[in-house]
């Protein structure tokens, strides 16, 4: 047994040294190689030498210990975490709890079912184990028949901790709770301490990396790239090239820029001549806007909506005819060629609008009003693009109510003698205001006149 122990341990190493790679999918078999300790005490059992359950759980005096390899593990991944596993272990019995007793021998072989919680753990060196399964154990005098050796079946409950200083070798720790339903006072605790190896990687493509740090397990690839391959040489692996079958540069993820403007050949709609990146790689030789590819005058400036050529502006304000609502009066580009009233403008309407007249107490336009009302038209003919604004006020004569709906009601009747003069109706809005905006005291008869009138603004 000493021998096979040390020879045993020997082959443990080197199968150790030779493989590296950490336990998984591809690397599934672990062996650990360990001393165990067993004892009887802290059980919860009733019978003597024993104690409740964790009971001096780490007293090691009451411990029965065989200090050489008395434990060996074969372990087999299954996947998600979780591992199959064999242990068969021997020892000798010299304690019962806290009574000596004369030496037995014991045996134990048994599967379990361990999940690791490394892969919670990002993977690291900590990796934490729990467990459950059966052993079948054997506890008794070899040269006797005696009725009390002890050969039954146990529950077993596990708890380990692995501590990896290397992707295939950990130092291991383990507590197994094993429980006898046949003979209560059989159940014990069962520690061990070894080494665990961890082998059987494989390496699909045969490029020299196994697929567990390959990232391209099925494609022969390069170290330098993790396993994956870099088709044209170009230093960019092909999963990271966009162009993976032609040599390029890195700056352009692998795609070349033969007419060297700065626009690789991929994104280049005109490869062969040097462009500029806002026209996609073809050059704007009049600088328009439009790229000399699509441009009818490449030589000459011109709008995009006429293919580059440049376009007919009769009104010289910058906004072409085409696009001018307004194309033989100048305007502004924000008003689409049109003009816009001016501060003189809009004060030249109100002159015109404070000279409207209604009969009392009513909404009704008096006749002498029809001039102010056909000059006022043709002012806002001139600004076609304009929407205007009518406003209804009153003096404080009167409820609040009673103002508010007789200036509303008088801004709606300019707003429709205006629209019967040709103007559109939706560049009209109005709204009556009452007593709320007065532009002079309401406690004179001229402030009075003053406050009663329709004033026009612009639009916002």
């Amino acid at each position: 047994m000493k021998h096979f122990s040390k020879f045993l341990l020997a082959s443990m190493l080197f199968l150790g040294i030779t493989t590296v790679n950490a336990q998984d999918e591809n690397n599934p078999w672990a062996i650990g190689i360990q001393t165990n300790a067993v004892d009887f005490y802290p059980t919860g059992e009733d019978a003597p030498g024993q104690g409740g359950y964790f009971d001096h759980y780490f007293e090691t005096e009451n411990w029965n210990i065989l200090p050489s390899v008395s434990r060996l593990t074969v372990g087999r991944y299954i996947g998600a975490g979780f591992v199959a596993e064999f242990a068969g272990s021997i020892n000798q019995i010299d304690n019962f709890g806290t009574e000596s007793i004369p030496q037995l021998s014991y045996y134990s072989a048994g599967l379990s079912a361990n999940y690791s919680l490394r892969a919670l753990l990002n993977d690291g060196w900590f990796d934490p184990v729990i467990g459950v399964g059966g052993d079948y154990n054997w506890i008794g005098d070899q040269d006797s028949d005696d009725p009390q050796n002890f050969d039954g079946v146990t529950l077993n409950g596990k708890v380990g901790l692995n501590f990896w200083f290397s992707d295939n070798i950990a130092l291991t720790v383990e507590s197994n709770y094993k429980h006898s339903f046949e003979t209560e006072s059989a159940s014990h605790f069962q520690h061990a301490a070894g080494i665990k190896f961890i082998f059987g990687g494989t390496d699909t493509d045969g490029d020299g990396i196994y697929d567990k740090d390959d990232e391209c397990p099925e494609q022969a690839g390069l170290p330098e790239f993790n396993g994956c391959p870099d088709s044209d040489g170009d230093g960019v692996e092909d999963r990271m090239d966009d162009c993976p079958n032609e040599a390029g540069l890195a700056e352009f993820n692998g795609c070349p820029d033969s007419d060297g403007d700065g626009v690789p050949d991929n994104e280049d709609e005109c490869p062969d001549v040097a462009g500029m990146a806002s026209m996609n790689g073809c050059p704007d030789s009049d600088g328009d806007g439009v790229a000399d590819n699509e441009d009818d005058c490449p030589n000459e400036a011109g709008p995009a909506d006429n293919n580059g050529c440049p376009e007919e502006d009769t009104d010289g304000d910058g906004v072409i005819d085409d696009e001018d609502d307004c194309p033989e009066v100048a305007g502004t580009m924000a008003n689409n060629g049109c003009p816009e009233p001016t501060a003189e403008i809009v004060n030249e309407l109100n002159e015109y609008s404070n000279t409207i007249l209604f009969d009392f107490g009513k909404a009704t336009i008096r006749s002498e009003s029809e001039d102010a009302l056909a000059s006022i038209a043709d002012i806002m003919n001139e600004y076609p693009n304009t929407t205007f604004h009518i406003g209804g006020h009153t003096d404080s004569v009167g409820s609040d109510s009673y103002n508010m709906e007789l200036s509303r009601e008088r801004a709606e009747s300019v707003r429709e003698a205006l629209v019967e003069r040709g103007i559109p109706q939706n560049r009209l809005t109005a709204e009556g205001y009452g007593e709320n905006n007065p532009i002079a005291t309401n406690s004179t008869a001229a402030g009075r006149q003053e406050n009663r009138r329709v004033e026009i603004t612009l639009e916002e």
